[in-house]
């Protein structure tokens, strides 16, 4: 399979239960809820995206005609290090990162000695073998993916499909709201507050990359 990579770089999470946790984003391009275009993003399943995956020209990326040498990119970017509690660890991002993630590249990465990633909508089934899976929803598009490490909705949505509600029952180790980003930030983050007081099993998530001025 050819890979096709908006942008490579090493950096902290920023969001949900592993932030703060020093990690190789692989940003791919592409996604199946927006073109990425602005022109588009009014009639967009998912009209919130603040990620830029149109095109393989940001810093890093390119394509890739193999996974072993994909592999080897993200490898590059994780520093040496000898320490065996420092295992590497690539966040598999987008855009839709599940349009391109395969089995061959998680091989490649694990052969590396990465830990897995993968931040997705969740309109896709998974691969075999992750070792993180973090799932977004998003209104009106349909749910796939039904369990997994963490489910992580951006809130509010007016949709009554994207309620945290209907997310509850799923099967996902740990629950996060994440503020909507835009003009109304520090409303939705008191509307956010108030409602993981009302429903522990929600905790909040903040981008923190953001706060922070890192990419």
């Amino acid at each position: 399979m050819r890979y096709s990579v908006k942008e490579l770089f090493y950096t902290l999470q920023g969001e949900g239960a592993w932030s703060g946790r020093p990690a190789v984003f692989c940003r791919f391009v592409g996604c199946n809820l927006w073109s990425g275009r602005e022109v588009d993003r009014e009639k967009a399943i998912c009209r919130f995206c603040d990620t830029e995956f149109v095109g393989a020209d940001g810093p890093g990326g390119g394509k890739f005609a193999t996974a072993e040498a994909l592999a080897s990119a993200i490898a590059a970017r994780w520093p040496a290090s000898q320490l065996p509690q420092a295992r590497p660890y690539v966040v598999c991002t987008g855009g839709e990162p599940l349009l391109q993630l395969d089995d061959a590249l998680i091989v490649a990465l694990h052969d590396r000695g990465f830990a897995v990633a993968v931040e997705t909508n969740g309109t896709l089934l998974a691969p075999l073998d992750l070792d993180w899976i973090c799932v977004s929803p998003k209104a009106n598009a349909p749910l796939r993916i039904t369990h997994g490490d963490e489910l992580k909705l951006v809130y509010p949505q007016a949709e009554p499909e994207a309620q945290p509600e209907r997310f509850t029952d799923l099967t996902f180790r740990h629950f996060f709201l994440q503020p909507l980003d835009g003009p109304d930030l520090e409303r939705h983050t008191q509307a956010t507050i108030a409602y993981c007081l009302a429903n522990p099993q929600w905790r909040l998530s903040l981008q923190t990359h953001k706060l922070l001025g890192i990419p």
